[in-house]
């Protein structure tokens, strides 16, 4: 692999950030497109999640940024509001080396008075959203695009899927004809050809291929009746005591099943699917990357954008109805070239698409006795922390610093029994160990964050 330092267009200061966030050797995919993307030239990469595109990207975007023209000047679409606030956190990161860099996410779900107010302050350099949040800006005026350098299609294939095609169309079409369209898609069907046509300008095609990084991952097939099948998920489980593990389902109420089943059993398991409120679901997925939760019930479309760095197991308790997807569930314990494992259960009615799994990555399927599994003795399997929720977020200026000094600045909590600090515009989440969460929440209650008494609560 090639390091970031080849890349002779980045700057050293550039360079000392990239390898202060542990950015040295680039994935295929930043290899392949870094130099085409800072370049200038429009990219059509064909790349899953976990490959590195975010950076692939946003380097890009950093790079060609203008931090003293205060309008927007590059637009990343993505399906759902969960990516797009990784997206936004990731590209954050990547700008601490430019100074004075605004970065607002625009969704669904989340106040549309709070965002006009942020636009209306002074734009922003880079906004993330979701298509129907940004052609609603567009069409009140609140956003402007008329600066813009860059525009970026996030998963291309799901927004497609969720129904974005006109959303997307009235934003394409809206653009400054001299721009830069890069377009990031796990699958390639016709109607991402048929975008890619439309919209860009002799891009340069890069193809990771849907099984590149398979190799690193230890797939198993297990024959399973389907009654016997949470009980040998709660066997699985038992057995290899995973520090964190997504387990698909293709129904939403399977997920909410599955988690009754294993909470019962002492397996500390939250469920993420579409039928939750936003918030709920925002809550699920901090609790889950923080360590508040061992185990993670989702359905594909919840669990896209799901970026968790160290997930060492993941288990199909159904197979997908796609081998693609399939793919694209297993790669998510396999980042940057770690290796993971792969568990799928496969009913007698769901043998075909095994077959169609086996066909696609054209090599043999592993398959297990489930004897073992079924045998094994259930063992409780709590989470490492549980994670408080404190009322204030990015729109009080509160930072994980704050946080962090709220909960130690009195004696007796130490930094190494917090956790992970995620900030919402309106909310903190700081994870702690479960020993000490009720010093934690009085801690907190008694003292002040940013002059302000702090209201917190236990999530569970």
């Amino acid at each position: 692999m090639s390091a970031f330092s080849t890349l002779n267009a980045l700057s050293e200061s550039q360079l000392s950030n990239l390898s202060s966030l542990g950015y040295l050797q680039m994935t295929p995919v930043q290899a392949a497109a870094l130099p085409v993307v800072l370049a200038g030239r429009d990219v059509r990469a064909q790349a899953q999640t976990g490959s590195g595109k975010t950076a692939a990207f946003g380097i890009g975007l950093i790079h060609r940024l203008d931090s003293a023209l205060y309008k927007t000047q590059s637009l990343v679409l993505c399906p759902t509001r969960e990516l797009a606030d990784q997206v936004a956190q990731e590209l954050r990161r990547l700008a601490r080396a430019t100074a004075n860099v605004k970065i607002l996410t625009l969704c669904g779900g989340q106040p549309m008075n709070a965002q006009r107010d942020s636009l209306n302050s002074h734009a922003p350099h880079i906004v993330v959203g979701t298509p129907g949040r940004i052609l609603d800006h567009l069409k009140r005026g609140s956003l402007s695009l008329d600066a813009l350098q860059t525009i970026v299609l996030d998963e291309a294939d799901r927004m497609l899927d969720m129904g974005f095609r006109d959303d997307l169309d009235a934003i394409l079409q809206d653009l400054p004809v001299n721009r830069q369209t890069l377009l990031f898609s796990a699958t390639w069907p016709q109607d991402i050809v048929r975008l890619s046509t439309r919209y860009q300008r002799e891009p340069e095609a890069i193809e990771m291929g849907g099984t590149a990084e398979l190799p690193d991952i230890e797939q198993t097939f297990y024959e399973v009746n389907g009654h016997e099948k949470i009980r040998a998920l709660a066997g699985l489980l038992s057995q290899q005591l995973p520090a964190a593990c997504v387990v698909f389902c293709n129904m939403k109420r399977e997920c909410d099943d599955v988690v009754q089943a294993l909470n019962g059993q002492g397996i500390d398991a939250l469920s993420l699917h579409g039928d939750l409120e936003q918030r709920d679901r925002d809550q699920v997925m901090i609790r889950f990357a923080n360590g508040s939760c061992r185990v993670l019930v989702a359905t594909d479309v919840a669990a896209r954008g799901l970026d968790i760095k160290d997930l060492p197991l993941v288990v199909n308790l159904a197979l997908a109805w796609d081998p693609e997807v399939h793919v694209h569930r297993i790669g998510r314990t396999a980042r940057a070239g770690q290796k993971g494992v792969a568990v799928s259960f496969v009913a007698a009615d769901e043998m075909v698409r095994a077959h169609a799994v086996e066909a696609f990555l054209a090599k043999k399927l592993q398959w297990q006795s489930t004897a073992s599994l079924l045998r094994a003795t259930v063992l409780p399997l709590e989470a490492l922390h549980v994670t408080l929720c404190i009322d204030g977020g990015r729109k009080a200026k509160i930072r994980p610093g704050d946080v962090l000094g709220a909960l130690t600045s009195e004696g007796g909590i130490s930094g190494e029994q917090v956790g992970k600090i995620s900030l919402t515009q309106t909310h903190a989440y700081v994870a702690v160990k479960p020993d000490i969460a009720r010093q934690a929440m009085k801690q907190l209650q008694q003292g002040k964050i940013k002059g302000k008494t702090c209201r917190a609560r236990l999530l569970k």
